[in-house]
């Protein structure tokens, strides 16, 4: 924890442990994403089966999911240091509202990386206690048996969720908010790392638009999709 906390109170250091938290992040968004595609095929036995697969790791799914916890952690931690520094150094948070150009790259999602980040970790939050905990779940009961094992029927939970017009539209938006965030984040995250040499500082850029476009619109197409299938 010190030297966390000596590497947030650096600025080299936060830049650092910035790119390194937010590309594990965006690597563990796109695994997530290509588990959840399999809600497409409207098969309840290969998503549970997929889902099931994942408990079954035991403690080494629980280090993986200490491990998520700690980066989402640190990275929410060094966006809000990142958020108040620069606060306390302008007299408005939107100074500048035009494209920098060069290599700044100051667009829409650059300047609401504080809105779209909080956003996402309220999302998150509520994501975990829904559909992990099924705190939000109107069934009182989800159990079922997968090859002779108990389980959790998933599939149902979300189908179930993603017939509510009002948890999709609510969704949605948190995954334009995702592809907010990671249009700047995915750029930023080599900047902050030094490794966006100005020879693929376009490229790069370019590399990131279409990953949060890719990532945005995979998560959005789910929610549409089972909403319309059920209506």
């Amino acid at each position: 924890m010190k030297k966390l906390s000596e590497a947030l109170s650096s600025q080299i250091g936060r830049k650092v442990l910035t790119g390194i938290t937010g590309l594990g992040l965006i690597g563990f968004v796109i695994v997530h994403l290509a588990g959840n595609l399999l809600l497409l095929t409207r098969n309840p036995e290969l998503f549970n089966n997929y889902a099931h697969k994942l408990e079954s790791l035991g403690i080494v799914l629980y280090i993986a999911e200490f491990g998520l916890l700690a980066l989402v952690l640190t990275h929410a931690a060094i966006g809000i240091s990142i958020f108040l520094k620069k606060s306390s150094t302008r007299g408005s948070r939107y100074e500048v509202n035009g494209s920098a150009g060069g290599t700044s790259h100051q667009t829409l999602s650059s300047r609401t990386m504080a809105i779209t980040g909080t956003v996402l970790f309220l999302f998150i939050v509520l994501h975990i206690m829904h559909m992990k905990f099924g705190v939000f779940d109107s069934a009182t009961d989800r159990s079922i048996t997968l090859h002779g094992e108990p389980a959790t029927d998933l599939f149902g939970r979300v189908n179930a969720a993603f017939s509510n017009l009002s948890t999709v539209l609510l969704y949605c938006v948190a995954m334009i908010m995702l592809g907010l965030h990671l249009r700047h984040g995915f750029w930023s995250a080599f900047q902050s790392l030094g490794i966006a040499f100005p020879k693929y500082t376009k490229g790069l850029y370019c590399l990131g638009v279409l990953t949060a476009l890719f990532i945005a619109l995979g998560f959005l197409i789910i929610p549409i999709y089972l909403y319309v299938a059920q209506a």
